[in-house]
């Protein structure tokens, strides 16, 4: 698994590329094509036109580092994006499956918290004073909820059911 900052954002270039490029070609590639500041510290990834063999670009401190993958048998398994695309965005985990020779795009993933879709319902959300049915008809319906919780317990008390309170 990458472990990369948060702040670092990680682009696919959506066409292949000729990887006999090396660091000023593929900033150019980025800053022209992709649109993007190459000198921002975020990763690039080009692939060559067989998808055997990526490089990835990112700028450091004080310098230009290219990491260089050849596979031996297979392909990199890249997402397909729209014919208009130049870039994509993805994630540290999808860059992961990608490296590692797993198609993203079969994975099963169980939902997580996510901060951007977090912030968009609640920017959706109507103002406080409008909702409905406030805190005082969340009480009733709560009160009632207890109120049949004790009949219950009540009655099973009454049919010898004894419970224990770890």
């Amino acid at each position: 698994m990458l472990s990369l900052p948060s702040v670092v954002k990680i682009y696919l270039h959506a066409a292949p590329v000729n990887l006999h490029y090396s660091f000023d070609r593929l900033a150019g590639i980025v800053r022209d094509e992709m649109g993007r500041d190459p000198l921002s510290g975020h990763l690039f990834v080009f692939r060559n036109r067989r998808g055997d063999r990526v490089k990835l670009l990112f700028w450091d401190d004080d310098g230009w580092t290219i990491v260089y993958k050849r596979l031996e048998r297979g392909v990199f398994k890249f997402p397909v994006v729209s014919s208009d695309a130049r870039a994509v965005q993805v994630s540290v985990a999808d860059l992961s499956l990608l490296l590692w020779g797993i198609d993203a795009g079969s994975v099963r993933r169980h939902k997580r918290f996510s901060l951007e879709a977090h912030r968009a319902a609640h920017a959706a959300r109507p103002p406080q004073a409008a909702r409905a049915p406030g805190r005082a008809g969340n009480r009733a319906r709560l009160a009632g909820r207890t109120e049949a919780a004790i009949g219950r317990a009540e009655s099973r008390a009454a049919a010898g059911c004894h419970f224990i309170r770890v």
